[in-house]
């Protein structure tokens, strides 16, 4: 039988009236950012008083309702771990990076990171309802001169506007939905204007932070602009209040798909078991997850990182052992960026020219026989293949797989090769050039 979910509201809040508490603008105008208003609440060490204390650390904003989620008397609680610095944020670590993901490369206009072929990041805002220590973005995340004005908005759309590929577009920030109603519902607005955009998403912690901000008027309006789809991001099962289930309950009566994005984090969410636990009550409801990714290199989350091979480890545990539907993605946000690269164990084992060999969660060893007399797909006769093209550079190993090239070369690679040597009888361009492969053509 599943643990009922509750409700929890530190002491200091216990005379705050039911009416204030669930008003999310009372939430945002009340949270705690000084050692002084968090002591208050719950028992500071040494070393986050240090941090709380320490001039040009990323920005601290607790809502009262998050705050009241941690047990006090315990310094090891994962939810403070996640929203209360320690000394240890101050300390470098190796290839720690401003911007390890490259999203500022990748950005044609202020906000706008357009990394992958038909989709872009939209950075919509700096603010969030709190903060997370280890946040990737925390270059600009928290800093209100670093927000995004109304011009960076209308280039954003503008880019949108003669960019046609683009076909879905992830709002995220900071959080999108500490944006007050009328801005938000006019980003979505103008959005839905442009044709060839079929999907938009939002990424937001708010849910977690701030439930009280779901009400159902703002469900009805996320839900004039559907397909619309939302991600949370909850790293561990004490997160997973009442206000949460009935924030997420109140959000897919209007029809917005919901899944959920965490960060695997030393010391918070690091076991098997616990993960289990937390993927199968956001499965109850009504959450399916999506990834688990592995932290960034970014500054102040040393302390937080893993090996890769503990998130390989915990999908290992899920796989098999709990429903498909709730085994997220583990996912390496590559650094220099590289984009999201899906890492998991091993159940390919070996294979041949008619014969695959895999092994399941248990152990249990199998083959797969293969066709002999398969018939390849014909890309020349399919209207798919001809119509859906994608942004030549981008193509990759299924670009290669196609027969649209043979190879993928380092920067430099030819000129270093060519020793700084002269052009001579024998350096025939010619003889490099594919005779139309994978095409069947010589020509």
């Amino acid at each position: 039988m599943p643990t009922p979910l509750i409700s929890k509201r530190a002491p200091i809040y216990a005379d705050v009236p039911d009416e204030k508490w669930n008003d999310w603008r009372w939430q945002l105008s009340h949270r705690l950012n000084s050692a002084e208003d968090i002591e208050k609440v719950i028992h500071l060490t040494e070393s986050e008083r240090k941090a709380l204390q320490t001039q040009g650390l990323f920005r601290v904003d607790v809502t009262p309702y998050f705050i009241s989620l941690i047990d006090p008397d315990d310094a090891n609680d994962p939810v403070r771990k996640q929203i209360i610095p320690v000394a240890e944020e101050l300390n470098a670590f190796t290839a720690m990076m401003e911007d390890s993901l490259a999203e500022d490369r990748h950005s044609p206009v202020p906000g706008l990171v357009h990394r992958y072929p038909d989709r872009v990041l939209m950075l919509v805002t700096t603010q969030c309802a709190s903060y997370c220590r280890y946040c990737t973005r925390s270059r600009i995340v928290g800093d209100p001169g670093q927000t995004f004005n109304r011009q960076d908005f209308e280039l954003q759309i503008d880019y949108l506007k003669r960019t046609p590929q683009v076909r879905d577009v992830l709002l995220s920030g900071g959080d999108p939905l500490v944006l007050a109603p009328k801005i938000l519902e006019e980003l979505l607005t103008r959005l839905r204007e442009i044709p060839h955009i079929e999907i938009v998403r939002i990424g937001s912690r708010v849910p977690v932070f701030m439930p009280m901000r779901i009400t159902q008027e703002l469900c009805d309006m996320l839900a004039k602009f559907h397909p619309l789809w939302l991600n949370i991001h909850v790293n561990h099962p004490n997160e997973i209040s009442l206000e949460l289930a009935e924030a997420c309950d109140r959000m897919s009566r209007a029809g917005i798909p919901l899944g959920n994005q965490s960060v695997l984090l030393a010391g918070v969410n690091d076991c098997v078991h616990m993960q289990r636990e937390l993927v199968q009550k956001l499965t109850r409801i009504r959450v399916r997850p999506y990834y688990l990714y592995q932290c960034d290199l970014v500054e102040g989350s040393g302390h937080f990182r893993t090996p890769v091979a503990k998130g390989v480890e915990i999908i290992e545990g899920l796989r098999g052992h709990t429903s498909g539907y709730a085994v997220p993605q583990f996912i390496v946000d590559a650094p220099g960026g590289g984009g999201k690269i899906p890492v998991m164990p091993n159940y390919l084992l070996s294979m041949s020219d008619h014969k695959v060999i895999v092994r399941n969660y248990e152990g249990f060893v199998t083959t797969y026989e293969e066709p002999t007399e398969y018939k390849s797909h014909d890309p020349k006769t399919c209207k798919f293949c001809q119509n859906k093209r994608p942004e030549p550079g981008q193509t990759g190993l299924t670009g290669m797989l196609d027969g649209e090239q043979m190879f993928i070369k380092p920067e430099g690679f030819d000129e270093l090769h060519n020793r700084h040597g002269i052009q001579h009888r024998l350096k025939d361009e010619s003889k490099w050039k594919p005779l139309g492969i994978g095409s069947g053509e010589t020509d």
